[in-house]
């Protein structure tokens, strides 16, 4: 074909069709909720240590650690459970309270025991539990910040030349 037969055309190329809406709002979600997940995380830990502390727990000067202190976060949490299993093996003997006689006078200081360290137990995995949220939230704000990035990453298209062999 001569130039001359092609002077009434034009060759365009047209850019290629990038449907990517779903794909940026699903990145913005992804962030939305990661902030979320943190909040909620940054606010049940806060909860739970206005919980311990209003019950004013005092680590005794027997525990492995954090002696005087108070009981304010997870691992005061499991050192006072620690030292109140403790507490409660020496009362009985060693012997836990299912081991106990039923008419055991001992065995009321050692259920009591076991409902305190569970509860102080609680508290740890509620901890954990905001932590994880906490966590998830950050990793949920970076997938999503890199969806919306990799989304709006405009198409290249280049034109190759091809020649006869």
């Amino acid at each position: 074909m001569s130039e001359e037969s092609n002077a009434g055309t034009v060759d365009a190329v047209a850019p290629p069709v990038k449907k990517v809406g779903l794909v940026k709002a699903v990145g913005v979600l992804g962030i939305i909720g990661g902030i979320l997940l943190i909040v909620v995380g940054v606010i049940a830990w806060i909860a739970v240590t206005g919980q311990l502390k209003a019950e004013n727990i005092t680590i005794p000067d027997d525990a492995v650690a954090m002696q005087g202190q108070q009981v304010a976060g997870p691992i005061s949490a499991y050192i006072q459970a620690d030292i109140i299993n403790h507490h409660a093996l020496e009362a009985s003997g060693g012997k836990t309270y299912a081991e106990l006689d039923q008419d055991d006078p001992v065995r009321a200081t050692v259920m009591d025991a076991s409902f305190l360290r569970a509860s102080l137990f609680t508290s740890v995995v509620a901890y954990g539990v905001a932590l994880f949220a906490a966590a998830m939230g950050v990793l949920a704000i970076l997938f999503g910040w890199a969806l919306h990035r990799l989304a709006s990453v405009p198409v290249v298209v280049k034109r190759s030349s091809l020649t006869e062999g």
